[in-house]
């Protein structure tokens, strides 16, 4: 068989200093056979440099969309559209593309794999015979979002947030003289993100309550209410009882202050935080979702990005193998018939539906958005 051509792209997302493959990695790739070119990209957590040091050819960002048609684009994040993208895409694109569960932009971006012929691998699909993830960035998401709600609990986050390490991210973490323990829980406790989370929390010096399947199949609504920060990392492929509802907001003994929702699946009708509808981001990482008595929340969709070198590093690590797999390992197989039959429920007669109609559920429920 003959090697892949892969080409990692440069992430046009500003805050998105992640990258799916790194050096060290590249240098396997290459040594592999697998020809291996990289765009350039001033935010990403690796120089150029460092890439053609071990082999690749370093090319102009956004140059893949004159790449021959055989190279498989590989990314992270969204394509870009409109007129900064091609509305037709001819190429194998390996990304998370988050276009099987109705979110909002999911049956535009299928179809213009569609018109094009191209091929979505979503990376959130890339799992083994058991559902499970063979690559994800689910547990740095988990820390860093935990980290992020006990600052802001403590009164210690500052806006805007920039990527850091996580030695740096730790310091501000531990318990200072004076400050109040308080109660904390982990919805998803289980899972890759849940387990990140718990990490983070213990760093902080706190012991989180963890609760999974078992404690959200008969959910206990007053106790969940009675901590006063949750995070949220289930990632749910169904419909499901929300875990907060607007009527709990309202309510007067709700001890809860300080939400983090890690899976940001807003926009989905299987979303279990149905109590915002917008994201929050690295300059307003915060939202006041109720007064009295208040309730504040962190929903951002690219927490990893905030550790960029420990989370690709992991990640990198976990992919690289089934890239060299790629084509072949039942894992891409199984992302192969995941898109064919998103494409399939898409309806044809109605140019407005904006996602495809009865997608089928299925896919991981570790925790994690992306990414996560």
């Amino acid at each position: 068989m003959t090697e892949p051509h892969l080409w990692l792209r440069h992430e046009t997302r500003t805050t998105e200093r992640r990258t799916p493959v790194v050096p060290s990695d590249a240098r396997r790739l290459v040594e592999a056979g697998v020809t291996l070119t990289v765009e350039e990209s001033p935010q990403r957590i690796f120089p150029s440099e460092a890439y053609e040091a071990v082999g690749c050819r370093v090319v102009e960002a956004g140059s893949w969309t004159d790449a021959p048609t055989d190279a498989v684009i590989v990314g992270l994040k969204e394509l870009p559209d409109g007129p900064d993208g091609p509305g037709e895409l001819r190429h194998r694109h390996i990304f998370f593309g988050h276009a099987y569960k109705a979110q909002p932009g999911a049956g535009a971006l299928l179809r213009r794999f569609v018109a094009g012929g191209g091929t979505l691998f979503d990376l959130e699909y890339l799992v083994d015979a058991d559902g499970r993830r063979l690559a994800a960035f689910g547990y740095w998401a988990g820390y860093v979002g935990a980290a992020l709600a006990v600052l802001h609990h403590r009164g210690r986050l500052t806006a805007p947030l920039r990527p850091t390490s996580k030695e740096e991210l730790d310091g501000g973490l531990h318990p200072a003289p004076g400050d109040e323990r308080f109660t904390s829980l982990v919805i998803g406790a289980l899972g890759r993100s849940g387990r990140g989370a718990r990490a983070a929390l213990a760093e902080a010096g706190l012991e989180p309550a963890g609760w999974d399947l078992a404690e959200t199949r008969a959910l206990d609504r007053p106790a969940l209410l009675a901590h006063e920060l949750m995070v949220n990392t289930v990632l749910t492929t169904g419909p499901s009882t929300p875990f907060l509802t607007d009527k709990d907001l309202d309510e007067p003994d709700r001890r809860l202050r300080t939400v983090c929702d890690v899976t940001c699946d807003v926009g989905s009708p299987y979303n279990v935080l149905p109590v915002y509808d917008t994201v929050t981001d690295w300059a307003d990482p915060v939202r006041r979702l109720h007064e009295r008595p208040a309730l504040d929340l962190i929903a951002i969709d690219n927490l990893p990005s905030l550790l960029p070198e420990e989370a690709s590093t992991d990640f990198s690590a976990a992919l690289t193998p089934q890239l060299l797999e790629f084509g072949v390992g039942g894992a891409w197989v199984r992302c192969l018939d995941r898109f064919t039959e998103a494409c399939r429920a898409l309806n044809p007669t109605d140019a407005s539906t904006d996602a495809p109609t009865d997608a089928p559920a299925g896919g991981p429920t570790d925790g994690e958005s992306d990414d996560a």
